[in-house]
């Protein structure tokens, strides 16, 4: 739902239809401290003629935030960092993070 929404969230980001929107969300193994970590992925798809990074950005965002709200009675010392595009096909041009 966050990914739909983004036009109404994002200034100048106007609505697109999006084939496809899969959030995934993955435990990883407890730090030394007892700490976990979640790592949040969000793929979007479309058809049209522009890229969907701002809708796959904004997915992950508030899939994060969802996490926070869900956790937050276990504890207030939650975390969310490094959001950031992975990968983009499509539009003006292609993108793969190093």
């Amino acid at each position: 739902m966050g990914a739909k929404r983004t036009s109404d969230l994002i200034p100048l980001c106007h609505p697109l239809p999006l084939n496809d929107c899969k959030v995934t969300l993955t435990a990883q193994p407890p730090f030394a401290d007892g700490s976990a970590e979640v790592v949040i992925e969000c793929r979007a798809e479309t058809e049209a003629r522009t890229g969907v990074e701002m809708e796959a950005l904004t997915g992950a965002s508030v899939a994060a935030l969802t996490l926070y709200d869900m956790g937050k009675a276990l504890t207030h010392d939650i975390v969310i960092k490094e959001i950031r595009l992975l990968e983009k096909t499509g539009g003006k041009s292609d993108y793969l993070a190093p």
